[in-house]
């Protein structure tokens, strides 16, 4: 580990000409000081720390680091057990110096920092801000065999998740099964889990509603390594253990929108393209449905498919979840690129070439929004598109996602995820205890 952090800060010494001070972070109370939120320190701190660190501060300069951080108080002992000293730590992580943090004022007067506004930061933040985005675009050997094990711990877990299916009356107790595989791993999850039968909810964190026979259950869990490496992968299953016809027609179209994704994505290509080859293929399977009428191509340019794929096809993936999205578009969005306005492309949280050991999700969806759909119908606009009726015969589809984690190759890409099916023949037999 400490091989791959020196690299980590010599390769932002090369880039950033100032010394970078980064903070752990502190972690938050729930009502009462001692009561506190689990601690999840600053990604930017991880990535050159290893180790999260309460209450620490991190200088790097020259490709040297210096650890700022206090002894622990003397109760500590008593309530936590015993506490590494900051100079056990700093050997830890292979830096060079520890001070507490009272000296740190005088050690970084010429230190920068990240600026708690992105909208408006000096030449030096901004320096500091392009060297974190070109060092995390790129994934080394450490961070991929550590997103390995998030990917493999997080298969076991929807996996668990389905098993548990047969014998669960609400969503809530599928959670549990697949959050329990996590923490036996020591692994807390990257973000929220949705476990939900109203997968047209697209970040719905409620775990109430009952499972019935004819419900998808949509199931986007992912893992997290105690380093802080994340995994996020969203499958859609039968409750029953078997689609509906309707159910899996849908399936079978955004399955195919995941498949020609992936087989795309290799280095040069713009992840940008891959969107717009998911909304084609989305296009083309409702058009041979009877849901949608037209040119899949015309129908994009319209962004009459956005009316049922509203997001982005997918996103960074790395020490977030949706990585470095804490600095804005500067990661997700190449120099000179801005979001489009368009409804189709407006959430596009990826618009840059892709390139080797860089990882991204690959998540098309089809999602039936009463908040899109009704007023869509009522306005009269999209008549000639959208055949209403047929879409009627589609109702037990609230919303379907296939989400993969891609790593991009020399070649073409590694599929992190690849030991969870997709095919829905596969999911069926797992949820039906024969997989």
């Amino acid at each position: 580990m400490i091989d791959y952090l020196a690299q980590r800060r010599a390769d932002l010494a090369q880039r950033c000409p100032y010394p970078v001070l980064l903070w752990a972070g502190d972690p938050p109370s729930r009502n009462f000081p001692a009561n506190t939120y689990p601690f999840r320190a600053s990604s930017h701190f991880l990535y050159f720390a290893g180790r999260p660190l309460p209450g620490a501060a991190l200088l790097l300069a020259e490709g040297k680091a210096t650890l700022f951080m206090d002894e622990p108080a003397p109760s500590a002992a008593l309530w936590h057990g015993p506490t590494p000293s900051p100079a056990a730590q700093a050997e830890g992580i292979g830096a060079q110096a520890v001070y507490p943090l009272a000296d740190l004022l005088q050690q970084t007067v010429d230190a920068v920092t990240l600026p708690p506004d992105l909208t408006q930061v000096s030449d030096r933040a901004m320096a500091l801000v392009q060297s974190l985005v070109d060092l995390r675009l790129r994934h080394d050997d450490w961070a991929l065999a550590e997103m390995r094990f998030a990917a493999q711990v997080s298969v076991q877990a929807h996996r668990a998740g389905m098993a548990a299916t047969r014998q669960s009356t609400t969503e809530a107790e599928v959670r549990a099964a697949i959050e329990q595989v996590m923490i036996a791993h020591q692994c807390p999850c990257a973000y929220n889990s949705i476990v939900t039968t109203h997968g047209e909810v697209l970040h719905n964190e409620h775990y109430h509603h009952p499972l019935q026979p004819g419900d998808l259950l949509l199931v986007d869990a992912g893992a997290e390594t105690p380093q802080g490496w994340a995994a996020d992968i969203t499958r859609t299953w039968p409750v029953s253990g078997q689609f509906l016809s309707p159910q899996r027609d849908l399936y079978n179209v955004v399955l195919a929108a995941h498949d020609a994704c992936i087989a795309a994505a290799r280095p040069g290509v713009e992840y940008r393209d891959l969107h717009l080859l998911a909304c084609r293929t989305l296009a083309a399977g409702l058009v041979d449905l009877g849901i949608l009428r037209g040119q899949p191509d015309d129908l994009v340019e319209r962004d009459i498919h956005a009316l049922f794929f509203p997001h982005g096809v997918g996103h960074l993936l790395g020490l977030d979840v949706h990585d470095m999205e804490d600095l804005g578009d500067w990661a997700g969005y190449a120099p000179g690129r801005q979001r489009s306005s368009r409804f189709g492309l407006g959430y596009l949280r990826l618009d840059r070439p892709l390139a080797p050991r860089m990882v991204v999700t690959i998540e098309p969806g089809f999602y039936q929004v009463p908040g899109l759909l009704t007023p869509a119908r009522q306005s009269g606009q999209y008549d000639d598109a959208v055949n209403w009726e047929r879409l009627e015969d589609f109702a037990s589809v609230r919303g379907i996602r296939i989400e993969d984690d891609v790593l991009i190759t020399q070649e073409g890409c590694d599929v992190l995820t690849a030991a969870l099916p997709v095919v829905a023949e596969e999911l069926e037999a797992l949820v039906g205890g024969k997989g």
